[in-house]
C-alpha cells in the first residue's frame, strides 16, 4: 500500500468516523459504501435531499440525472439551490453536482443533463448498483422499472404529495415489481400533483430521508434490515402506515413475471413532444389511451390558475408565459415555449404522468 493510499484512508476514516462508529456498518459496511454505485433519477425535492445523504454517507460514485432547469418555486423544497442557482438558470443537475463536490470531493459526481426516455434508460442507468427515484411522473417510474429488472438493479420509489408521501424498496426477484402494485397509471389529471395540490418540504425531507437510509442499508451490507413495506406517511395527521405487500407479485404481470419490457420498446407510454412550426407551442401527445373528465381536471386546476373551458378542451393559463391547451384524449397544446424538456415538465405537473 502507498504512502498516497494510507492518507486517503486516514482521511476517510476521520471523515466518516461518526458513521463507522455506528456498530451495523462498521469498517466494513463503510468499504462497501465506498465501493457502490447510484443513479439518482430527478434532481428535484426527493432527490435533491437523497443526493446529499448518498454524498455525506461516502457513496462513491453518484450519477445525478435530470431534464429540467432550476425555477423560483424550487427553492421552497430543494434544498440543495441557491437563489443564485436559479439567476444564472442552471440545469438542476449541473448545480447539484457543484454543490455535492464542494461536500465531499472524495466522490465521483456524474451530473446526466437529459430527459430519461426508452431510447436511453438502459444507457443511462446501466452500471450502478442502486437507482434512487426522485422523479414526478409514472412514465418514468415504470422505465426505471423496467430496467431494473432487465438489468438487475434494486431501485428505491419515493413519492410527496401535500405533507403525505409514500416509498418501497424494489429488489428484482424477491419483491414484488413497481407494476405488481401499479398495473397502470393513473388517468391523466385524475390525482393530485404538486402543482395543484401543494408540497410542503418536510414531508420532502423524510421521504427522501427513508429512502437514503433504505439506500445505506443495502450498500453496507445490512439488507435484511430494510423495512420491506409499501411505506405511507401523513405528515399534517401524524400517521405512519406500513403496508405488508410481501404477497403481491403477480403471477401475470407483464414486467417481472412475463420479463415484457414494454416501457422500453418503441412506442412506449413515454409522452411524445413535437414542435408545431411558427407557432411557439409545443404538442405532448400520450403514449397510451387515454380519457380526460374536463370539469374535474377544470375544477383542480382552477386552484391555481385561470381557467377556460368548453366541451372540447380547457385552456389552462397559470402565468403570463405559458398557456396550456389540454383535451379529452389527454393530448396537449404547451404555449409559450420551443422548448420540449420545458413543455414536457408542464405537462407532467398538470397530469403527473
Amino acid at each position: 500500500m502507498t504512502f498516497e493510499n494510507n492518507n486517503q484512508e486516514a482521511a476517510a476514516a476521520e471523515r466518516y468516523s461518526r458513521q463507522i462508529r455506528f456498530a451495523p456498518i462498521g469498517p466494513e459496511g463503510q468499504r462497501g459504501i465506498g465501493a457502490s454505485r447510484v443513479a439518482v433519477v430527478g434532481m428535484g425535492a426527493l432527490g435533491s435531499v437523497a443526493a446529499q445523504h448518498l454524498v455525506r454517507s461516502g457513496v462513491g460514485s453518484v450519477r445525478l440525472i435530470d431534464r429540467d432547469v432550476l425555477e423560483w418555486s424550487n427553492l421552497q423544497r430543494q434544498m440543495l439551490y441557491t437563489e443564485e442557482d436559479v439567476a444564472a438558470l442552471l440545469p438542476k443537475a449541473a448545480a447539484a453536482a457543484s454543490r455535492l463536490g464542494s461536500i465531499n470531493s472524495a466522490v465521483k459526481i456524474e451530473p446526466v443533463i437529459a430527459d430519461l426516455s426508452n431510447n436511453n434508460a438502459e444507457q443511462l442507468l446501466g452500471g450502478v448498483d442502486l437507482i434512487i427515484d426522485g422523479s414526478d411522473n409514472f412514465s418514468v417510474r415504470y422505465l426505471i422499472n423496467d430496467v431494473s429488472l432487465k438489468l438487475n438493479i434494486p431501485w428505491i420509489y419515493g413519492g410527496v404529495i401535500g405533507a403525505s408521501g409514500m416509498t418501497m424498496s424494489f429488489i428484482p426477484g424477491k419483491t414484488p415489481c413497481f407494476r405488481c402494485l401499479f398495473p397502470e397509471a393513473p388517468a391523466a389529471g385524475s390525482v393530485d400533483t404538486c402543482e395543484t395540490a401543494g408540497v410542503i418540504s418536510p414531508a420532502v425531507d423524510i421521504i427522501a430521508s427513508l429512502q437514503a437510509g433504505e439506500a445505506i442499508k443495502m450498500l453496507s451490507g445490512n439488507a435484511d434490515v430494510m423495512h420491506g413495506t409499501l411505506l405511507q406517511i401523513d405528515l399534517w395527521h401524524n400517521r405512519w402506515m406500513p403496508l405488508n405487500v410481501s404477497q403481491s407479485k403477480r403471477a401475470d404481470c407483464p414486467a417481472c413475471a412475463e420479463q415484457r419490457f414494454e416501457h422500453l420498446e418503441e412506442g412506449s407510454i413515454e409522452p411524445a413532444a413535437a414542435s408545431l412550426c411558427g407557432r411557439n407551442t409545443i404538442q405532448i401527445t400520450p403514449g397510451r389511451t387515454t380519457a380526460i373528465l374536463l370539469e374535474e381536471l377544470a375544477v383542480r386546476l382552477s386552484r391555481i390558475g385561470k381557467v377556460e373551458r368548453n366541451p372540447f378542451l380547457i385552456r389552462f393559463q397559470r402565468d403570463k408565459d405559458i398557456t396550456a391547451v389540454l383535451f379529452k384524449d389527454g393530448r396537449a397544446l404547451i404555449q409559450g415555449t420551443n422548448d420540449p424538456v420545458t413543455a414536457k415538465r408542464v405537462y407532467n405537473e398538470i397530469f403527473g404522468m
